[in-house]
């Protein structure tokens, strides 16, 4: 023992702790990358998932096996047991593409999971075989205990790693692809293919929409948003009829009802009819309008959400960040690359079936067979065959071996008697005609791998059109549309507000994000977030919801500065703040307070009256004073003298105009909403003040008006025009009665009975159509009608108000021609509206779509 110290104290070798870590890390960070998490470019398919379709092609015999039998199967060559095999089995068979199933597989829609792997039951698809498998170009390695072998990966011939999807977190690094359609996919490796371009975007087997404004192709950084699909049912019913990517019904309806419990929307319940297809009704609380209780889902739950994409692969070993596009490219170039190879083994197998049958053809024929009967030995045999084949040698393709004349002694004495020479020759020109059109397939390979994925559209695309409609999501402001889940109170006289103040004075309902602006006497300013209770400062003047960058609100205030012993007026905007920072309006001074404040949603100026103190030495005691003739500036502006004697009192004599003029309004298409700043492809409606609005038609014949509020929703699938209302002008209308059959023409009065109207201008009949809307003081249009026996196309343009004078919205309307019209019926601009109207839409003849519903109160 003490020899062995000796040895131990005098060897210099260390290990060092810290360098074996690094060296154990690496390997299993490295482990977990290539072998767990990340699947490979080549086929798609992380290990667990090939080693799964591997098990499953040595199974298949056409019927179905247990999925316990496949697991079984395949823990012969993935050494992490039977869980992870069968999470990994479920999930590919509930994609539907490389499995067929039999039995409960689950649903990835309502989150249902699968039953036990003993009751359920899978085979490969048809579609699986004629891409996946291969065994003649598949590259083999030794299993994890050296038993079997296994593909390193398999010969796929589609790119099923953008059309499955994936996501996997290893060391240090992740992946998230998303699913694709398998249409789209195949498209656009034909267009890859005859140098065309093209474009990716993702597609989901629960539907929704998605906004891939930022999707980046798939690459890191990217996202994109996801939305379930909400219709209207009626004024109180809302259906959930699909769900956004990455959720379940019961996720979903459990996001909606802590939304509710946190007061976020107010609906009175859900009821889930999820059964074959996705249902889930909201009712909702009276009152409530659809629209904005929409937005406040995709606010406020999981019917939206944000997904971020991080497209990595396994490329030559290693993990490589890629985009979609160059995963398809890549996935194409290799399924071009597997088509060569297998024309190629067709070729060869082809080659030799023509060799072999013609030296059977000549050894039969030519009767070299009955030569060998005096040979005595097997060389001898081999031999006088080999001569007896001597002079037709230079007919072959290739030399005659030795195997090929021991394949020629093997024919049996039966197949020689009844050889049909005819026959044979009739097979060798088949075969001869296969040769030619694979080796014309190898010349033209890029079109042989066209017509490949064309013909894959055509056997499997049948049912695999998108399901997920693309669409641009607008930005839903929050406070909007939070439900007035609190009541805001205040205490002016101690200078408390809050939600809790249920016994002082009541200010008006909000959300609980709500920002609260609070002003006092003493001249100071505060915005803060809505509590239960909170201290601004004694004797409050004024308090309400402060909406951020609202530069049409305009307060107006008369001070005394205790300094100068002045009194002061100024007009401005609280655009911007700090929360709970106090601001002074006055000059500081002590002694300083507010004599006059007034807060303007549309900064109306104001006439007021100025009293003095009777005892101050002015000549004129009262005077008026217009706020209309100072600026309106920033809050911290000390603002213009009023008058340097004591004021005793200053009150309101009448409202001014706007002194910013109205609100300029926009109508975005693109999202069917308006809005009060200009975008791209935005139609400007006009400038409106209090008391306009906005009048709308509808293809189904309806005619609204509506207030000019910025959560306004309006349906542009359905739109024919929108434009702001003018009570004083005729519109014109040209609308397809579908009992007639004929085109009408009708210039009315809009009679505003209600302060929200709506009616219908055409026939009942469910196939009449409102084609033209305008309030052009002159309108024409131009439309094709079929004249004369030989029904000629003529091309007619007509005015709208020679056809027909102003009478009642109710009226019929005159014809609009005698003739057929034929094509599409135009809008001619000759003499433009007030304001451009914001949509016409163009429809066809004939239109076959039925009256449809819309939202709005019934006058």
């Amino acid at each position: 023992m003490k020899d062995e110290n000796k040895e131990h104290k005098n060897d210099t070798t260390a290990i060092h702790i810290d360098g074996m870590f690094q060296n154990w890390f690496l390997d299993y960070a490295s482990y977990v990358i290539l072998e767990r998490a990340v699947p490979a470019i080549h086929d798609g398919l992380k290990p667990v998932q090939r080693r799964i379709m591997h098990a499953m092609n040595e199974m298949d015999d056409g019927r179905f096996n247990k999925v316990a039998n496949v697991i079984g199967q395949t823990m012969q060559y993935h050494p992490h047991g039977d869980a992870s095999i069968g999470d990994a089995l479920v999930n590919i068979g509930q994609k539907e593409l490389l499995f067929d199933t039999q039995g409960n597989w689950g649903d990835v829609r309502t989150g249902d999971s699968a039953a036990a792997p003993r009751y359920i039951e899978v085979r490969l698809s048809k579609f699986a075989k004629d891409v996946s498998f291969n065994a003649d170009i598949t590259e083999w390695q030794l299993s994890y205990d050296g038993r079997k072998k296994e593909p390193i990966t398999l010969p796929m011939k589609f790119p099923l790693l953008l059309s499955q999807g994936a996501d996997g977190i290893a060391v240090g690094l992740s992946t998230k692809i998303l699913p694709h359609n398998f249409i789209e996919l195949c498209e656009a490796s034909i267009n890859y293919l005859e140098g065309k371009r093209f474009r990716l975007l993702p597609d989901f087997p629960t539907g929704g929409f998605v906004d891939v404004s930022e999707y980046n192709k798939g690459e890191r950084g990217g996202k994109v948003k996801v939305r379930a699909k909400i219709d209207v049912v009626d004024k109180k019913t809302l259906a959930i009829r699909e769900i956004p990517f990455g959720t379940t019904t019961g996720s979903l309806i459990e996001s909606i009802l802590k939304a509710q419990d946190k007061g976020k929307i107010k609906i009175k319940k859900v009821i889930d009819n999820t059964a074959k297809e996705v249902e889930v009704l909201i009712e909702l609380v009276p009152g409530s309008d659809p629209d904005v209780t929409i937005d406040a889902l995709y606010a406020f739950t999981d019917c939206q959400s944000s997904i971020s994409v991080n497209a990595c692969v396994i490329v030559d070993e290693k993990p490589r960040f890629m985009n979609v596009h160059e995963i398809l490219e890549l996935s194409t170039e290799r399924t071009k690359e597997l088509l060569k190879r297998e024309l190629e083994i067709k070729q060869n197998e082809l080659n030799e079936k023509w060799h072999f049958s013609s030296l059977e053809k000549i050894f039969i024929e030519k009767r070299i067979y009955r030569n060998i009967e005096e040979c005595e030995t097997w060389e001898d045999v081999i031999e006088t065959i080999d001569k007896g084949l001597k002079p037709y040698k230079k007919l072959f393709r290739r030399e005659i071996t030795t195997d090929d004349i021991v394949r020629l002694t093997e024919i049996k004495i039966k197949r020689i008697s009844k050889y049909d020479g005819f026959k044979a020759d009739e097979e060798m020109k088949a075969i001869e005609e296969q040769l030619k059109q694979v080796a014309h397939d190898l010349k033209h390979l890029t079109e042989f791998t066209v017509a490949f994925f064309q013909q894959l559209i055509k056997k499997y695309g049948k049912g695999r059109e998108r399901k997920t409609e693309i669409k641009g999501f607008e930005e839903i402001e929050v406070k909007q549309v939070a439900a007035t889940n609190a009541k805001l109170y205040v205490n002016r006289e101690e200078g408390f507000f809050g939600t809790g103040l249920k016994k002082d004075e009541f200010v008006c309902e909000c959300s609980d994000l709500d920002d609260i602006i609070v002003f006092t006497r003493a001249g100071k300013l505060m915005v803060s977030r809505l509590g239960d209770k909170k201290f601004i400062g004694k004797d409050i003047i004024h308090i309400a919801v402060w909406k951020k960058n609202d530069e049409r609100t305009a307060y107006n205030l008369a001070y005394y500065d205790g300094g100068s012993k002045r009194t002061f007026v100024k007009r401005f905007n609280v655009t911007g703040i700090t929360r709970d920072k106090e601001y002074d309006l006055t000059q500081g001074a002590a002694g300083s307070k507010v004599l006059y404040f007034t807060a303007n949603p549309n900064s109306e100026s104001e006439l007021v009256k100025v009293q003095l103190h009777p005892n101050s030495t002015a000549r004129i005691k009262e005077f008026e004073f217009d706020f209309g003739t100072i600026e309106i500036k920033g809050r911290g502006a000390n603002g213009n003298t009023l008058t340097k004697y004591p004021v005793r009192k200053v009150e309101l004599l009448e409202k001014g105009k706007s002194s910013i003029g109205g609100m300029k309004i926009w109508f975005d298409e693109k999202f069917g909403r308006i809005v009060n700043e200009e975008k791209e492809k935005a139609k400007y409606l006009g400038e409106f003040n209090t008391g306009d609005q906005i009048i709308v038609a509808y293809k189904n014949g309806d005619v609204e008006l509506t207030n000019f509020e910025l959560t306004n929703k309006y349906e542009t699938d359905d739109l024919v025009a929108i434009e702001k209302f003018n009570p004083e002008k005729p519109y014109s209308a040209v609308y397809f009665d579908g009992d007639k059959k004929e085109y009408f023409v009708k210039r009315f009065m809009v009679e505003i009975k209600t302060e929200k109207y709506k009616t219908s201008i055409v026939t009942e009949h469910p196939k009449s159509v409102l084609l033209i809307f305008t309030g052009a003081k002159e309108a024409w249009v131009k439309f094709n009608v079929l004249k004369g026996k030989a029904k000629e196309k003529v091309e007619e343009e007509v005015k709208l108000n020679d056809i027909i004078d102003v009478k009642g919205w109710k009226a019929l309307g005159n014809r609009l021609t005698q003739f057929d019209v034929t094509g599409k019926i135009h809008e001619v601009n000759k003499i433009p509206t007030e304001v451009e109207m914001g949509t016409t839409i163009e429809l066809e003849v004939n239109p076959k779509a039925g009256k449809k519903g819309n939202q709005g109160d019934l006058f």
